[in-house]
């Protein structure tokens, strides 16, 4: 699956390490990368502080970000590869966790409206699955200022929409990551049995953890 794949995506709640494993699987396939600019979303800060306040004008600034990167992107052709650490389609997730039922009515008309027509669909997405204690000590080990107000409670709530979320996947093959018990970004033993993995995947969905 992975040789064949020309559009990948890495995907998984806050602090699962999706755009760390993105870079480092882009750095090994000679791929370009496509990554969420959280940095650059100028409410994200204020939003773990007041979340009811903030909530609106984060999606939105995530959502107008997403959709210029993706028309930017340009065809994925001949020997071109890309790794991402985003799904689009999951946008929604957030705002649904984020946002209040008018508000979420209101994202949702902007949403499609504007949703890029033309954008590739994976060939293939690597969902990082992590419980929240694990994100959390990842989130406080990177140290990120923005991130220093999030809590378990918040990222549990965000793991079980991810868990929904991916259950009902079927848009594109789909690679689940135990993340808890393997760490492909910072271990390179766990990268390369990774690796190993994607190339042998045969089946629409897969499951990756020690236990197999």
């Amino acid at each position: 699956m992975l040789d064949k794949a020309r559009y990948i995506v890495v995907e998984g709640p806050i602090g699962a390490g999706k755009t760390s494993l993105a870079k480092r699987l882009a750095e090994r396939l000679q791929a370009e990368t496509l990554l969420e600019q959280a940095e650059r979303n100028p409410f994200l800060g204020r939003f773990y502080q007041q979340p009811e306040r903030w909530g609106m004008a984060t999606q939105l600034s995530f959502l107008f970000q997403r959709i210029d990167q993706l028309a930017g992107l340009g065809p994925i052709e001949g020997e071109r590869r890309v790794v991402a650490d985003f799904l689009f389609d999951k946008d929604r997730l957030f705002a649904e966790q984020n946002l209040a039922e008018s508000e979420l009515a209101l994202y949702q008309r902007v949403h499609d409206t504007l949703q890029p027509v033309n954008a590739p669909r994976p060939d293939l997405v690597i969902y990082l699955q992590a419980r929240p204690d694990t994100l959390l000590g990842r989130i406080h080990k990177r140290g990120l200022e923005a991130e220093r107000r999030i809590t378990e409670t918040y990222l549990h709530q965000v793991a079980e929409r991810y868990t929904r979320y991916f259950y009902q996947y079927d848009a594109a093959p789909l690679f689940i990551v135990d993340n808890d018990r393997l760490n492909p970004v910072d271990r390179d033993e766990d990268f390369e049995m990774l690796l190993e993995r994607l190339r042998e995947m045969r089946s629409y969905r897969e499951f990756f953890g020690y236990a197999d």
